[in-house]
């Protein structure tokens, strides 16, 4: 976060002179275009960072049944992948025979597995090709079968955004209330508000989004610095007291 902070910074010290002469409009979209990217590329890292999550997870795993197993050798006990000596092998239950005319059941799929992270990178990779539309129908699906995963608020954010990136304001305010309200403890959590504020400034109603910045510190004191900077620009630019 605090390299994203680095290179907006970065940016802006370099701009061109010239772009002090721009119109106003101008200027705001240039910004617009700034910090979707810096939104971009935060959710790159996020994703990383789950992956490498994940990767650790496995390691440990693999690592405690090395421990275990390596230990039941020295005390002489079972075989790696073997049972144990002298041990008869435990006979499975044979499988009850399928009813005349009764389809057998598919296996359960696990809740949150590879295949709905899958759906997940595949939509956000969508949302960084601009394909908007792509993007929305797979975080959509993402969160309708996914709500309890622990990347359904991220996935209810990027949800939102890919409305906000079409000016659809009002479905992106849907969708930034919704996360809100839903994940609010989530990673994504005080980005749905500050986005639900910068949502509300949009469509003219500054009491509201003023209001949504006031709950931010309270909310989220531990927020990361650039998000509590991204609020009180916010903040200055609505002119709220």
């Amino acid at each position: 976060m605090r390299l994203l902070a680095s290179l907006f910074a970065f940016l802006i010290a370099v701009a061109p002179a010239h772009a002090q002469r721009l119109d106003p409009v101008q200027v705001e979209d240039r910004f617009q275009q700034l910090q979707q990217a810096i939104t971009l590329l935060t959710g790159q890292i996020e994703q990383l960072q789950f992956r490498n999550q994940q990767l650790q997870q496995r390691l440990d795993k693999m690592q405690t049944d090395y421990e275990f197993r390596l230990e039941q050798l020295e005390k002489g006990g079972a075989r790696p992948g073997g049972p144990a000596p002298g041990a008869a092998p435990t006979a499975r239950p044979a499988a009850p025979p399928p009813q005349p005319g009764v389809a057998a059941a598919p296996p359960a799929a696990a809740p949150g597995g590879a295949a709905a992270e899958q759906v997940y990178h595949d939509a956000f990779k969508l949302l960084q090709d601009g394909d908007y539309a792509g993007a929305e129908r797979g975080f959509r699906t993402f969160v309708q079968r996914n709500p309890q995963h622990v990347l359904a608020g991220n996935a209810q954010y990027w949800l939102g955004e890919t409305f906000y990136a079409r000016r659809d304001f009002q479905n992106a305010l849907n969708a930034f209330a919704e996360g809100y309200k839903t994940y609010r403890a989530s990673p994504k959590g005080p980005d749905n508000l500050l986005k639900l504020g910068i949502t509300l400034s949009a469509m003219g109603r500054k009491q509201d989004s003023c209001a949504m910045f006031a709950r931010f510190n309270q909310d989220y004191p531990r927020a990361t610095d650039l998000q509590k900077r991204r609020v009180d620009q916010e903040r200055q630019k609505n002119q709220c007291g």
